[in-house]
């Protein structure tokens, strides 16, 4: 499901776990990297110190045509409730979390340097309603597909497990 407002992209998936699984996805950083990013992304470092002003230091590797290509974001926890609500900010960066512009990594210039990711989690008893609203990326933005990818990713990693 996508939002009307086309600055964010809204994700409304029911996950056949329960809300402590769900939680975990999102919140323990093996977990998080093994399905986070498009189809084919790995993610070979996700530094996450969840809590209310902890960092997070994500870096996301895909093979191009080029050879491999890295991108890195980092952030800042903004609210921290187990199982209910996680909100993060979210902007490019180098390796060190430095925060890019959106020129130095080839984006549009209005595309804002950092967004927000807030991800809401409803208790179904043995599974889970997911809330993402990534505020700043457009609806029909590769963010956006991303995301979706993502999710999926997210879905089958679940029933793998």
């Amino acid at each position: 499901m996508m939002s009307d407002d086309t600055r964010s992209v809204v994700i409304e998936r029911t996950l056949d776990t329960s809300v402590d699984v769900a939680w975990n996805m999102w919140a323990d950083p093996a977990h998080f990297a093994a399905w986070y990013g498009p189809g084919g992304a790995a993610i070979p470092v996700a530094d996450m110190d969840v809590r209310v002003g902890g960092r997070r230091l994500i870096c996301m590797e895909m093979q191009t045509p080029n050879g491999p290509m890295q991108m890195w974001f980092t952030g800042e926890f903004q609210e921290v409730v187990v199982n209910k609500r996680l909100v993060y900010t979210d902007a490019m960066s180098d390796d060190q979390g430095n925060i890019l512009s959106p020129e130095q990594t080839r984006m549009p210039g209005d595309h804002p340097e950092t967004t927000t990711v807030i991800v809401e989690f409803e208790d179904l008893g043995d599974r889970t309603k997911m809330t993402l609203t990534h505020v700043g990326v457009p609806t029909d933005s590769p963010g956006a597909m991303g995301w979706n990818m993502a999710i999926d990713k997210l879905v089958e990693y679940i029933a793998a497990a």
